[in-house]
């Protein structure tokens, strides 16, 4: 990792010598500037602005790097999945993943292998960055960790002439963890890059992405009591003792992806395409152990069977597509190829657990999108898929925007998905006679999202959202870690809202989730209530040379009987007759930020509550909140 980031200043340093003119400040709102070189020659000198540097997904629409000093950003920049995980509960180590707290579907883990606890730092094919700058771009993340290690996210992007811009991003984590076995490291590696001829007739996307994330399990605390006396020998997290030693589970995803469209007449006049995309996926997923450890998975071990479980599943995917696409109106519909296949291995014949499954599946997969007099705005997507092993496959999503007054908005969304359930859930073999498991003919997991929301921006910054879900055949790991589908269906309602306002130099953003499950609760408990509130101090500093943000904020749900969590397995488990309830706790962090031109630092002591009072906070049965630390995030972009 220290190499890749000495290359890349260097890069930097070079390439900076080479230019004549810096970014613009933000302040410039135009284009590109032609600047007088104050010589009577034909030298002409162009001063880039913000908005010659711009980044998309996929099929989303080009943006402006993002060097704003909103309080918005900061609950993303600094989380080491540089995401807002309101709704989540972090373990006490980065990079261990996190307990959802509501309901919420991953696409990612359709017709594929995906541990719950393993899907957080994942990247789809339409969660990678591409990129179009006026001079090379560089940009650099760094959060230091708990106890020893750091994390440092870089990005080198550059175009080759007006056409062409490839990019390169690495991320390494390495984190000890305040508690005994609890190593978190992790890295990944993105390649990507994009094309379009100069007569716009031909256009290509590509990117290659290998990610890992590895953690030693501790199996939490082995003796509650102990971490709960308040007792001054065990502050020092590392002298409680963890229920497991020796045993680590790791996650690796790769895929390889091109996508090319052709415009067979002149785009200007008919804009009309055809598009053929491929990509191979393959995800991996491993547990390991140096010694058995049979008391505490409370299970026997079969003799002379491996100490190593391994998973796999493959996705080669082949689509093409007729596309019409203008600023109106965009409609593509395409024919879709896939074979798939999922293997287990050390399978175990004796319990008659296969080891491999394998299919061809045919399909079709479309996109719409209509803007109508900028009021109005629809986005759909269809997928629908067949095969021998993995049965059909429908996911819809639908969401309209409206916007029937300037500055208010009112969206709307139906989305439903019918899919087989998870790779993690039809099978497993292990050396424990108890985990060892294979569910049959599963039926598909049917899920209806019907919801919307009101956003207002007139006064100040509010939203009010509601959604409804409907979950048939809904699958789940009961507490004997054995993979189950219910008979009658899973009902949730979830309804809330977020608001910023401020008063001068001060301001407050607060945050609310209500949420019930109306039927079968018990297949899913998660708190009624999530809220997170946070006042902060805003001004310019230093002769208006920088920002800054100061304040404290506080995250809170309301206690509930837990999921417990299963090393082996990386899923939530129900809880057993014992259950344990979680939550009720406050957490809260004290904050100090600043931006000086294109460098931001974030100084957070987090849960500075646990200074005063004792750490009763949890993320899963046996597995303590963090207790207080000083986390430090640098954010810095340097526009060649």
């Amino acid at each position: 990792m220290k190499y890749i980031f000495a290359l890349l200043v260097f890069f930097s340093t070079i390439i900076n010598a080479q230019q004549v003119n810096k970014t613009d400040a933000n302040k410039i709102p135009t284009d590109t500037l032609k600047v007088d070189s104050g010589e009577k020659d034909s030298l002409e000198i162009y001063k880039p602005t913000i908005n010659d540097y711009l980044v998309k997904q996929r099929f989303s629409e080009n943006k402006v790097f993002d060097t704003t000093f909103a309080i918005e950003r900061s609950y993303i920049v600094t989380q080491y999945n540089k995401k807002d995980n309101f709704g989540k509960i972090q373990y006490a180590n980065i990079g261990s993943g996190f307990q959802n707290l509501q309901y919420q579907k991953n696409a990612e883990g359709n017709l594929s292998l995906l541990p719950e606890n393993k899907s957080f730092y994942i990247l789809g094919e339409n969660d990678i960055n591409y990129y179009d700058v006026k001079t090379p771009t560089t940009t650099f993340f760094y959060n230091n960790a708990m106890r020893n290690g750091g994390q440092l996210q870089t990005t080198y992007t550059q175009n080759v002439g007006k056409n062409f811009n490839f990019a390169i991003e690495y991320m390494g984590l390495r984190s000890q963890g305040l508690y005994r076995n609890s190593l978190a490291a992790s890295n990944n590696t993105v390649f990507s890059g994009h094309y379009r001829s100069k007569n716009n007739k031909y256009e290509a996307y590509a990117h290659y992405i290998h990610q890992n994330v590895s953690n030693q399990e501790s199996g939490g605390v082995a003796d509650l009591d102990v971490f709960l006396s308040g007792d001054s020998r065990f502050n020092n997290r590392q002298n409680i003792e963890t229920n497991l030693t020796g045993a680590e589970s790791r996650f690796a995803y790769r895929r390889y992806y091109f996508s090319q469209e052709f415009s067979p007449f002149d785009p200007a006049k008919y804009p009309f395409k055809l598009r053929h995309t491929i990509y191979h996926q393959g995800n991996k997923y491993y547990f390991s152990e140096t010694a058995s450890n049979g008391t505490f998975f409370n299970s026997e071990s079969i003799d002379n069977f491996p100490l190593t479980n391994k998973k796999f599943s493959n996705n080669l995917s082949n689509t093409f597509s007729l596309v019409w696409d203008n600023d109106k109106f965009k409609l593509d519909a395409g024919f879709r190829h896939q074979y798939i296949t999922f293997g287990n291995q050390n399978a175990y014949p004796v319990l008659q657990i296969p080891g491999y499954f394998k299919e061809q599946r045919f399909g079709a997969v479309g996109n719409l999108q209509i803007k109508l007099l900028d009021k109005i705005q629809l986005k759909s997507f269809l997928e629908i898929s067949k095969g021998s092993e993995f049965g059909n496959y429908i996911r819809t999503t639908n969401n309209l925007v409206f916007e029937p007054v300037k500055d208010y908005l009112i969206e709307g969304r139906l989305n439903f998905q019918s899919a087989y359930p998870g790779f993690n859930y039809l099978v497993n073999s292990s050396h424990y006679v108890n985990y060892n498991y294979y569910l049959q003919n599963p039926n598909n997991e049917s899920v209806t999202q019907i919801g919307g929301t009101l956003r207002l921006a007139k006064w100040f910054y509010t939203q009010v959202f509601a959604d409804y879900y409907r979950i048939d055949n809904y699958t789940y790991f009961d507490s004997a870690a054995k993979p189950q589908q219910s008979s009658s269906s899973l009902n949730i309602s979830q309804i809330g809202g977020e608001a910023t306002t401020g008063f001068g130099k001060f301001h407050i953003n607060g945050r609310v989730l209500f949420q019930k499950a109306l039927t079968n609760g018990d297949l899913l408990p998660m708190p009624d209530f999530i809220g997170r509130v946070n006042l902060y101090y805003q001004t310019p500093a230093f002769k208006k040379a920088a920002d800054i943000q100061a304040g404290i904020k506080l995250y809170y749900f309301t206690k509930f009987a837990s999921r417990e969590f299963s090393p082996i397995l990386n899923e939530y488990l129900l809880p057993g007759v014992n259950s344990y309830s979680i939550g009720g706790q406050p957490i809260a962090d004290v904050y100090v930020n600043m931006k000086v031109k294109r460098m931001f630092f974030y100084i957070e002591g987090q849960h500075i509550n646990q200074t005063f009072m004792q750490n009763k906070s949890f993320t899963a049965p046996y597995y303590p909140v963090y207790d207080f630390r000083l986390n430090i995030g640098i954010v810095w972009y340097l526009f060649h």
